[in-house]
């Protein structure tokens, strides 16, 4: 099990969207360093972080496809809804005391590069010409969604 590092084939080429999926790769980093230390509690702590903050990116990756007319915005909620259903299901699992967590590492590690190459890099040029990829109203949605 190793650690994820960014890489540039991951780049969407919009600031705000790639900051928001590097944090998701430190989550799932941080994951895999509460798994090697045993920590059940980091565990817990670490999948609820990121249950949270991907339902908020997934958010406001649709806000943007919608602004800009993608038009597979709807398939692309449902791929957001069903991933989010599938961790909440480990999360469940692991309340249970069933010990998913290297399994779930394995599945987040595959799953957003999968999704970040094929349905992410989908949108992403539409956003892009829509918007300029990192203008004054995409921080102020930013600002918005994530005060933080």
């Amino acid at each position: 099990m190793a650690h994820m590092e960014w890489t540039s084939d991951l780049d969407t080429g919009i600031e705000v969207i790639d900051n928001q999926h590097k944090r998701i790769v430190d989550y799932i980093n941080e994951l895999h360093h509460a798994i090697e230390n045993s920590d059940r509690d980091e565990v817990g702590d670490v999948i609820n972080q990121l249950i949270d903050y991907t339902q908020s990116h997934f958010t406001f990756e649709e806000e943007m496809m919608e602004e800009a007319g993608y038009p597979f915005l709807r398939a692309h909620q449902r791929v957001h809804g069903l991933f989010i259903r599938r961790v909440e299901t480990f999360k469940e699992q692991f309340e249970n005391g069933e010990d998913i967590a290297r399994e779930l590492h394995t599945v987040l590690k595959t799953w957003l590069v999968n999704h970040i190459k094929h349905d992410d890099a989908d949108y992403a040029e539409l956003v892009r010409q829509h918007t300029g990829a990192d203008t004054a109203h995409n921080r102020g949605l930013f600002s918005k969604l994530f005060g933080r």
